[in-house]
């Protein structure tokens, strides 16, 4: 009996752990009401950086050179692709007067790193402010640029966006990424919000030039082939300087990876790069994910003998219905409701491969860009 005192006080406290941040940290975003900002017209430089996107390119740079904006160009970055990459960006180039093309070839120094090309792609570009996404992504409005623009001001040199995936019916693996995708969002915008940003995913991503080079660029991490996104805001994003930018029309789309093995390897490549945060981030998602483990492994002991189980009930059904509101609330603002009626077990599923993800990334390093 001893043990199951000690199992059920510990549940109680995970119970509390999680309340605290679905209340104290999710909820800020949650609950956050969205405030219209004034469009400001500023010159933009869209960055895309390709390796073997032919195909994608094709189908999406159409849909950024057709935004509503009075100012922009558009960086099409080619990382020493061995597809015809290079004629399809070229081509755009000669239709369209504000593209610009920057043709990477691999160096022995930066074989095959993406923050090189990256870099070079910023050097190129003519604009103070800087929009990124990737070669399989689109704006999901002609206002994307509009949008995430508009959240610079004298304060504000970083805007953190929304990247989803699409929908694809009667796909249990579909829900899965998109999942995963929603709560890592929720949490990064939920932290910015605290005032203690910590990441933003390439997909969408904005801020200026001043910000990059005042870091010296990725150099702090260029050994990590990782991390051209999530560590380079992990280093520079403060309370003062992030804003976040989750309207609508501000999304962007991308293809999801339609089989588990690509999926998993995607998520090694993504998680590698966690262990290179500031202590304070490590801490408190790891203190999240942690307590999220605990409260599904200390339910079967105390479900198993029964062991106060009117308590123990009870604290599983309030920890359900905050979950639910909070995460119903997030999901509605970010368009992903139909997640919802999967909820929990989207959460076990996600949980698992959370925690297989850690411990082969412990035995082995995951490959990364292309």
């Amino acid at each position: 009996m001893v043990l199951l005192d000690i199992i059920f006080y510990a549940f109680v406290a995970v119970v509390f752990i999680q309340a605290v941040f679905y209340i104290f940290f999710f909820g800020r975003f949650a609950f956050l009401k969205a405030k219209k900002v004034s469009s400001k017209n500023i010159p933009i430089s869209v960055i895309i950086c390709a390796k073997n996107e032919a195909k994608n390119l094709k189908a999406f740079i159409p849909s950024i050179i057709s935004q509503d904006y009075s100012d922009f160009e558009i960086v099409l970055i080619n990382d020493a692709s061995n597809d015809n990459t290079l004629e399809v960006i070229k081509d755009f180039e000669k239709q369209n007067s504000n593209i610009k093309v920057v043709d990477v070839k691999n160096t022995e120094a930066f074989w095959g790193n993406k923050k090189y090309a990256l870099t070079l792609g910023i050097k190129a570009s003519k604009n103070e402010f800087l929009l990124f996404t990737d070669a399989d992504c689109k704006p999901l409005s002609k206002h994307w640029i509009k949008e995430m623009s508009s959240h610079f001001n004298n304060k504000k040199s970083i805007v953190l966006g929304y990247g989803s995936y699409s929908k694809i019916k009667n796909s249990f693996i579909n829900k899965l990424v998109r999942f995963e995708t929603l709560i890592t969002a929720v949490n990064y915008f939920s932290f910015a919000k605290l005032g203690i940003p910590y990441m933003g995913v390439g997909r969408n991503l904005a801020y200026t030039k001043k910000e990059f080079f005042n870091a010296n660029g990725f150099i702090n991490h260029i050994k990590v082939r990782s991390g051209d996104d999530d560590l380079f805001i992990n280093q520079v994003a403060n309370r003062k300087n992030t804003a976040i930018c989750f309207s609508k029309q501000s999304f962007t789309d991308s293809i999801p990876k339609t089989s588990f093995k690509n999926w998993f390897r995607q998520k090694r490549r993504h998680v590698s790069t966690a262990s290179h945060y500031k202590l304070k981030h490590k801490i408190l998602l790891t203190l999240i994910y942690s307590s999220q483990l605990l409260f599904w492994l200390l339910i079967i002991p105390l479900f198993t003998f029964m062991y106060n189980w009117q308590i123990t009930s009870g604290l599983i059904l309030f920890r359900f219905i905050l979950q639910y509101i909070i995460l119903g609330k997030s999901s509605k603002k970010l368009d992903e409701t139909d997640l919802l009626f999967f909820l929990p077990l989207l959460e076990i599923f996600l949980i698992i491969i959370q925690l297989t993800i850690f411990i082969n990334n412990l035995i082995s390093k995951p490959n990364h860009w292309k």
